[in-house]
């Protein structure tokens, strides 16, 4: 199993890697509550993956993949959340609004949207549906061990890279603090990209 795990570690790192929802949630964190509650929004998006990896194991995926129906509403779900983010960004209410006196209900939200996200998110059940069982082998034990194994790596993997990606981001908050008119265009560009992430969503078929 030892190059069907290398090959499944690759395959889950460019996955992960690849910008989405998760990473701009995890840099609008970093950028606006620094290094903590970038870490706390990369804990948020790898606590949503638990969902998807439940209806993996319980067959639930299987009723997704099978109902075009259930498919679209979730994804219908998904793009509405996306544009939802969109808008609260663009009107300085949302993601980046700078807030150096984080509070515990804070971060809980900050935890509910990081989570909500990948929760919505069709792409990772038909992941863990899909493409996961390919690198389940039959002769190496039980498959439901196997793929816990396999998406434990696969969500280890999502935190580090996500909270890399937010420490980076808090590395440069002190710069973006001293520079409203930055902030101000970083929010945008995060409002355009939640937007394109939906368009890009809505033109996914299964």
């Amino acid at each position: 199993m030892g190059r069907m795990s290398l090959a499944f570690a690759l395959t889950a790192l460019v996955i992960v890697a690849t910008p989405g929802t998760g990473v701009v949630l995890t840099v609008a964190a970093g950028l606006r509550g620094g290094r903590e509650l970038a870490m706390v929004t990369a804990f948020g998006c790898t606590r949503g993956i638990v969902p998807h990896l439940a209806a993996a194991i319980t067959g639930a995926a299987a009723l997704l993949q099978a109902s075009g129906t259930a498919f679209g509403v979730l994804k219908v779900l998904g793009i509405a959340y996306l544009l939802y983010m969109a808008w609260m960004t663009w009107h300085d209410t949302g993601l980046l609004t700078v807030d150096d006196g984080e509070r515990g209900g804070s971060r809980k939200r900050v935890v509910g949207n990081a989570v909500l996200a990948n929760l919505l998110n069709p792409k990772l059940t038909l992941f863990f549906f899909a493409l996961l069982p390919q690198f389940v082998s039959p002769g190496s034990g039980g498959a439901v061990t196997q793929v816990l194994v396999l998406s434990g790596v696969f969500m280890a993997m999502t935190f580090v890279v996500f909270a890399a990606y937010g420490v980076f981001a808090a590395a440069t908050r002190q710069y973006v603090l001293e520079r409203p008119r930055i902030v101000r265009r970083i929010q945008r560009s995060f409002s355009v990209a939640f937007v394109g992430l939906a368009g890009k969503l809505a033109t996914t078929d299964r």
